[in-house]
């Protein structure tokens, strides 16, 4: 069999691997992006039905193609994002090869670069970038219950309130997934119990602006590092029903129960962490955080944006709040689904390379990994809190793509002998 030779080597054709293919063109970088599935498959088939991009179209893209039919201020339905980026990779002619698996990748030892194991053969490549994201495979946590009689799911899976048997549902996490599932659900009838853990809700718009618009005017889609003790704070924000702030109180207000944190399942019961409150207060801190603090941006800079005091209004806590539930039994509750919305873990076992440290976690510098020539993209907080962001991939792919240039650069030099 032939094997076939590339400079650089990109695994995966979602947003990172198309921003990747694009500034590797630019350079002109010789590059074949290798994707197992279609470009952006993930938001095609692993999203919702009714799922549409967290941010507006104006700031979800990429800086070189706007969404010519979504409003600026819109939020692009799933179907819209993925076409974007099928679009996006038409417009450079990307050099993509769709329904390609990578099996295994091992730095040769003989010659420079890696030997990559394919569904369709082997590659040398002298470069490799991950761009396989973060949302690899599902996570279901060992607490769920060996239950039969109980219809569970990811939210990985979840399509629609229709493809739920009757009955209530438990919607295990609240960050954006869980929160806006959990809505929906509410919204086609459901009764709803959702389990709070510690969370940010940032107001979905404030004084004219999008949420997005204050965390970049105020630098924090630029902070490098997360703030200690966030590590597990998950981040509540939709953009579902033309964007609204997720706000549990009113979700509670509405009809839906809220729950701590998930603890066990035992004998058809379940427990919670009596941490409800807690959580809830804190996400309501980080809420008015930043109110305050765009409040006082616009004072200091003299804006002429419209005053917003019944953004501070609070609903009233409900029973639910007010008497927290710490058991539940699952059969009395009439609750016949859970839905996990615990979020994913990454897989690289096919990236068998020195690029991981002692828990198996990629190894880098902004992308760039502890094994030369290895490099990733598309993962939380690559380089700053936006790298998880459409633009914020695209920034972060720049960097990783310069870095290759100037390797090639060093490795073309000739000195006064072989000149």
């Amino acid at each position: 069999m032939t094997v076939e030779k590339i400079d650089t080597l990109v695994i995966g054709a979602g947003q990172a691997g198309v921003a990747m293919s694009e500034h590797l063109s630019n350079l002109d970088v010789p590059h074949l992006v290798l994707e197992r599935d279609r470009i952006a498959e993930k938001w095609r088939t692993a999203r919702w039905d009714s799922l549409v991009a967290n941010g507006p179209a104006w700031h979800d893209r990429f800086p070189g193609m706007e969404f010519e039919d979504v409003d600026p201020d819109a939020f692009a339905p799933k179907e819209r994002v993925a076409d974007y980026f099928n679009d996006y990779a038409k417009k450079f002619n990307a050099p993509i090869r769709t329904g390609v698996e990578v099996k295994n990748v091992v730095r040769n030892a003989d010659q420079p670069g890696f030997t990559v194991e394919t569904s369709e053969g082997t590659i040398i490549a002298n470069r490799v970038v991950s761009a396989t994201g973060p949302f690899q495979h599902p996570v279901i946590p060992p607490i769920a219950p060996k239950d039969d009689s109980i219809h569970q799911i990811h939210s990985a899976s979840y399509r629609n309130p229709e493809q739920l048997p009757e009955g209530a549902v438990l919607v295990v996490g609240a960050g954006s997934s869980g929160a806006q599932i959990a809505d929906e659900l509410q919204r086609a009838g459901k009764k709803v119990y959702l389990s709070v853990g510690p969370h940010d809700r940032p107001p979905r718009s404030y004084r004219n602006r999008d949420f997005c618009w204050w965390l970049g005017v105020l630098g924090e889609w630029d902070a490098e590092a997360m703030k200690p003790g966030t590590e597990h704070v998950t981040i509540a924000v939709s953009g579902a029903y033309g964007g609204q702030t997720v706000d549990f109180r009113r979700l509670a207000n509405e009809g839906m129960t809220l729950v701590g944190l998930t603890k066990a399942f035992n004998n058809g019961s379940v427990t919670f962490q009596s941490d409800l409150v807690d959580n809830l207060n804190r996400g309501d801190d980080n809420y008015l955080e930043l109110l305050d603090a765009a409040d006082a941006y616009i004072e200091r800079n003299g804006l002429d944006l419209p005053e917003e005091p019944e953004a501070r209004t609070r609903f009233p806590d409900a029973d639910c709040i007010t008497n927290p539930i710490v058991e539940l039994n699952l059969a009395e509750a009439g609750i016949t689904s859970i839905i996990w919305a615990t979020g994913f873990a990454t897989d690289y076992s096919w990236l068998n390379v020195n690029a991981f440290d002692d828990k198996g976690k990629p190894a880098h510098q902004r992308g760039v990994s502890t094994e030369p020539g290895v490099y990733f993209v598309g993962l939380p907080w690559l380089s700053r809190r936006g790298s998880t962001f459409i633009w914020g991939v695209w920034h972060d792919a720049k960097h990783i793509a310069d870095h290759i240039a100037t390797q090639r650069k060093y490795l073309a030099y000739r000195d006064p002998s072989q000149r």
